[in-house]
């Protein structure tokens, strides 16, 4: 890979994953949401020698001209660039078309016309709804419960059908829950450990019994790489997750003992989805990833997420990580 392109650079995976693009020695241009400050997201908190290496671009992935700008002269392209909170999705749906779909296919349809040896395109494992069969392996039927889960639903549509009818080498990447470091608050982990950290004891939460497949990021970003690596994963869909089930409610329980305090939960109704919209059960099936690609989660199992656990906590703890969040505010 001559050099590559990573759409959502400035993103809570996406700066994870630049990072370690940079530390494995690859030429890195990193598509930022442009912006009058002339932030670069989560980047700016990036070690200075990291921010040197970096090519940026700051730009609109809804903007065709210039994503076709960023991608000139990139072999390859990993796209994160998206929306991703499903409760803004309930009453701004129009902008997750815009962005999700729309900005996808900007990326396939440059691709195709500049050449572009390789695009990994970031589905989601709420794609596949509320599980109907565990664990839940890439043929699941997807099933739209909630318009950005629609979305996504679209992306990853209109993506493969660039590799099915003009042969763009297209791979999807499915990664499950993600959790880690610089994780936005409107994700439960980040909540609850923000809302402990704050002094609160009493924890305002959505609904407890769902459970989910948490992937921590420095795995999520090693599938990435590995899926952009693989000649194997052209024209195929591939789940990155732990393969490890777990309710919300056991999840907060590990986190109040991981940092060595009794909470309680009260039930927000605000935070609650749709009855219908909410996704009761995810868990991956990742043997196509370790077959496909050699990939496999480092953070797997009960002592994996709780080795994840403590280190998303020691970041969120430290006095400037947490002064980043609103944790007395629902973050939708």
């Amino acid at each position: 890979m001559k050099k590559i392109l990573v759409t959502g650079a400035d993103g809570f995976i996406g700066s994870h994953l630049t990072e370690q693009l940079v530390r494995r020695g690859y030429d890195v241009r990193a598509f930022v949401l442009y912006n009058s400050f002339n932030s670069w997201g989560w980047l700016d908190h990036s070690p200075q020698e990291i921010k040197k290496s970096l090519d940026v671009f700051a730009g609109d992935i809804r903007d065709p001209y210039g994503v076709r700008m960023a991608m000139k002269g990139c072999d390859t392209v990993l796209h994160l660039a998206a929306l991703i909170a499903i409760p803004y999705s309930y009453h701004s749906p129009d902008t997750y078309v815009d962005t999700n779909v729309k900005g996808t296919l900007n990326v396939v349809q440059a691709a195709r016309d500049l050449g572009v040896s390789k695009v990994v395109h970031t589905s989601t494992s709420e794609v596949y709804g509320t599980a109907r069969f565990v664990p839940i392996t890439e043929e699941h039927p997807l099933q739209g419960q909630s318009p950005y889960s629609a979305s996504k639903i679209g992306a990853d549509q209109i993506a493969m059908s660039f590799n099915r009818s003009f042969e763009t080498p297209v791979a999807i990447i499915r990664p499950f829950n993600t959790y880690g470091p610089r994780q936005s608050a409107r994700a439960v982990i980040p909540t609850v450990i923000t809302q402990i950290a704050s002094g609160a004891r009493t924890l305002k939460l959505g609904s407890q019994h769902p459970t989910r497949d948490f992937n921590y990021v420095l795995d999520t970003v090693d599938g990435f790489i590995a899926v952009a690596e693989s000649e194997r994963a052209v024209g195929e869909v591939i789940n990155v997750g732990s393969n490890y089930e777990i309710s919300v409610g056991d999840t907060v329980s590990m986190i109040a003992d991981v940092m060595n305090v009794d909470v309680e939960i009260e039930t927000d109704d605000v935070r609650l989805r749709p009855d219908k919209s909410e996704v009761e059960r995810l868990w991956a099936d990742n043997q196509k990833a370790l077959a496909l690609t050699g990939w496999q989660p480092k953070y797997a199992g009960k002592d994996g997420l709780r080795r994840g656990l403590h280190e998303t906590i020691e970041w969120f703890v430290n006095p400037q990580n947490l002064a980043c969040y609103k944790a007395d505010r629902y973050n939708i």
